[in-house]
């Protein structure tokens, strides 16, 4: 068997990896999908934190642009990321992965608070982490949390996967000729503003020197060949 290149993963997925059809709710199909993927990942002995957004719940945004005060357009959202969590955690036990969801945003009832120490901890027992409720402070993406968390558990990369097999310097869905880069420095990333995660985000591993690997999570073996060290999608890094 080939030997992983990363032995600790932060996987940061999308609110569409669990939406139905039309891009809203949580449909049990896709989570079961989506857990297999990770279930192949893990088999390689890769130890795995997931942070997942709440897209599919409620988009924020939607809320400010009617006149919703942004902190509680946010808050909402965090609740969302938990909800999609433990959607994940069901589909993910099911395959009898063992599963934590932890929470920025305490809720003892449905999860583990989010403490560094024991987040690392389940990690080194061969357990999956999801990490729900953001950073647990409005302002910030589930990017940015993605990115913060990465950093606290020590994983080796930050992998994006979205529906995009990587960084284009054109939205590949509006343009059929756009670009799609195999590498691309943390500054070119910055300055060209690429949609596929946010300024704080890069900013954050650039300064730490935590690559970040953008992919398709459709594409077939694309998350364990990525984790195998494999071209997959693009990388973000010096």
């Amino acid at each position: 068997m080939k030997q992983a290149k990363y032995q600790r993963v932060m996987l940061k997925l999308g609110g569409e990896a669990l939406a139905g059809p039309d891009g809203f709710g949580i449909d049990p199909q896709r989570a079961d999908d989506a857990a297999l993927k990770i279930q192949e990942v893990r088999e390689l002995g890769v130890e795995i934190a997931i942070v997942i957004g709440a897209g599919n719940l409620w988009r924020g945004r939607t809320g400010i642009e009617l006149g919703m005060e942004r902190a509680t357009a946010d808050y909402m959202g965090m609740l969302g990321t938990v909800m999609n969590s433990l959607a994940l955690m069901d589909a993910l036990e099911r395959l009898g992965v063992v599963t934590r969801v932890m929470t920025a945003l305490e809720m003892r009832a449905v999860a583990e608070p989010y403490i560094r120490r024991r987040a690392m901890r389940h990690l080194e027992k061969d357990r999956v982490v999801i990490l729900g409720g953001g950073t647990g402070n409005p302002y910030f993406s589930t990017d940015t949390a993605a990115a913060l968390r990465a950093m606290e558990i020590e994983a080796d990369i930050v992998i994006k996967a979205t529906r995009v097999d990587g960084v284009y310097d054109k939205d590949p869905e509006k343009d059929p000729n756009a670009k799609r880069f195999d590498h691309i420095t943390y500054i070119d990333a910055l300055n060209r503003r690429i949609g596929v995660m946010d300024s704080t985000a890069i900013s954050l591993c650039m300064d730490n020197q935590l690559p970040i690997m953008v992919l398709n999570l459709e594409q077939p073996r694309s998350l364990v060949d990525a984790v195998l060290g494999e071209q997959v999608g693009t990388i973000i890094n010096d």
